[in-house]
């Protein structure tokens, strides 16, 4: 069994995370941050819009039991990424739609998926969505982890 990665940012990392687990062949989502310019951000450092980082869930999957394009659909349908540094009520830099590759062949299948829903026109407005390098991935604070469940919760409420 081969564990690939990937990073993706959709706002709000609670319930991007709880998507990506429920996912057969996920072997672990975790909350972070990425794209920034800090080192060991916090969650606060994040919030103060000076850190550059986007709110991510880093995936780790079995591409024998789901495949990145399958991970890729998921991202695409479960956020706007039509709203540049917002999803629902959270505003800001933090909760822009990214997404970021691993490897060569990551970059080429999200540049692709990105050009066949522009082209089908599945979004009134045009994407927004980046699609970069990943970066350094920073793990956010334990309480963020498995958030929703911790709370009895299995979706946010935007």
């Amino acid at each position: 069994m081969s564990i690939e990665k990937a990073t993706f940012g959709a706002g709000c990392f609670w319930g991007v995370e709880e998507m990506f687990r429920n996912v057969k062949g996920v072997s672990s989502a975790t909350s972070g941050y990425a794209g920034g310019a800090t080192e060991n951000p916090s969650y606060e450092d994040v919030c103060s819009h000076d850190t550059g980082h986007a709110e991510v869930v880093e995936v780790e999957f079995d591409p024998a039991q789901v495949t990145y394009e399958k991970l890729l659909d998921l991202f695409w349908a479960n956020h706007d990424p039509t709203t540049r540094n917002r999803q629902g009520p959270d505003v800001g830099s933090q909760y822009r739609s990214v997404v970021f590759y691993h490897s060569p062949e990551q970059k080429a299948a999200a540049e692709a998926k990105l050009a066949e829903l522009e082209k089908a026109g599945k979004f009134r407005r045009p994407i927004v969505t980046q699609i970069e390098p990943a970066p350094t991935f920073y793990r956010a604070e334990d309480y963020h982890q498995q958030y929703l469940r911790k709370h009895g919760r299995s979706h946010c409420a935007i």
